[in-house]
Formats: structure tokens, C-alpha cells, sequence
């Protein structure tokens, strides 16, 4: 594990490459699983803000499922995700662009009807974050229909952690980042 500040990231997210290759896996992590994406809790009241000025971007069935159980639900285990159509698999959220899954919210986001990306957990996606008390423990999610990113972060030797610049940034801020990469120049 790598220490910094009050995380612990796996040596796997410095060690293994990844780029997400949406030509190839079409977004098919959007659409399968048994959940929703995962949600902290503050993404709760920013979901059920945005959700009107989004609306229009979803598809219908993703409309009847956030009026049907909410713009963000408690899945069985207790966790908060985004529902998904029919209660399981398909993220509510997911609009179709030329055969490839697409998040309405990042599509508001890049329209600039609102300023809110998409969940952090999506935007960090392969990294899943275990939170505890005192500190964050940041792990790769391997995951079988991620196999063509893992090839072509291979072919690009991008490691996840550098494929995940933004959005780690995003979470931790550029000081973490910053000690990031210090920590392993450090180590090389």
C-alpha cells in the first residue's frame, strides 16, 4: 500500500494499466452489475437537484425509474446508489449515443446545464474508495468487461492512477495528486 496523506492506495492502481475504450465495451459497465453506482452521501440532495434540469436528457425507461423509487436509492446492502431501470442492472441515468452508453449528467455537465460532473464513483471508475473513520483505502476493481481497457491502457502504458489524473484530483486535490507522484518518483 502506498501512503498518502489519509489514504492508502493498492500498488495495483501504480502497477496495472488502464484507458477505458468505449469503441470496444460500448459502456457496458453502465449497464451491468447489481447495483447501481455507488453514492456518498452528499451526492444524495445534488442528484435530486439537478434531476429536473436533466430530465429531458434521459431515456423514458430511466425516467419511470427515478420517479418509481427516487434519484438515488438504498440497494441491498444497505449502500446508496443511483437506481436502475427495472431495480437492478442499467443505471437510470444512461442514454444511448450510437450504440454506446452515455451519462445523461455528464452530458447536462458538458452542456452546462449544471456543474456537477457525474458521481464520483463513476468519475473514478476502476478505483472503488473503502471509507473508514481515519482514512480512504483506494483499490482496483477488476472487473471481465473492463478486459479491452486493460489492453489498451497495456498498449498506451497508462497505469490507472495517470488515467485517473482528473477525477482524483477531483476528489483529493492537486496537493494530494502532487504528493502522489513525489511518493513514487521517490520509490523509483
Amino acid at each position: 500500500m502506498i501512503e498518502v496523506q489519509s489514504t492508502l492506495l493498492h500498488e495495483d492502481l501504480i502497477k496495472e494499466d488502464f484507458v477505458c475504450n468505449l469503441g470496444k465495451c460500448k459502456g457496458i459497465c453502465c449497464i451491468e452489475g447489481d447495483a447501481g453506482a455507488p453514492l456518498e452521501q452528499s451526492e444524495k440532495a445534488i442528484l435530486a437537484e439537478i434531476y429536473p434540469k436533466i430530465k429531458h436528457l434521459l431515456a423514458p425507461k430511466g425516467i419511470a425509474a427515478i420517479e418509481q423509487y427516487g434519484t438515488s436509492v438504498i440497494d441491498l446492502d444497505g449502500d446508496l446508489t443511483t437506481p436502475c431501470v427495472d431495480g437492478h442492472k442499467e443505471c437510470a441515468y444512461v442514454t444511448f449515443e450510437n450504440g454506446i452508453t452515455k451519462c445523461a449528467i455528464e452530458k447536462a455537465y458538458e452542456q452546462g446545464l449544471i456543474d456537477w460532473k457525474k458521481p464520483i464513483s463513476c468519475h473514478l471508475y476502476p478505483i472503488r474508495i473503502t471509507q473508514y473513520p481515519e482514512f480512504d483505502v483506494l483499490n482496483y476493481d477488476r472487473w471481465h468487461i473492463c478486459k479491452d481497457a486493460c489492453t489498451f491502457g497495456r498498449e498506451l502504458k497508462v497505469p490507472v492512477y495517470k488515467f485517473l489524473k482528473d477525477p482524483l484530483i477531483r476528489k483529493y486535490g492537486e496537493d494530494w495528486y502532487a504528493e502522489l507522484e513525489e511518493n513514487l518518483a521517490d520509490q523509483s
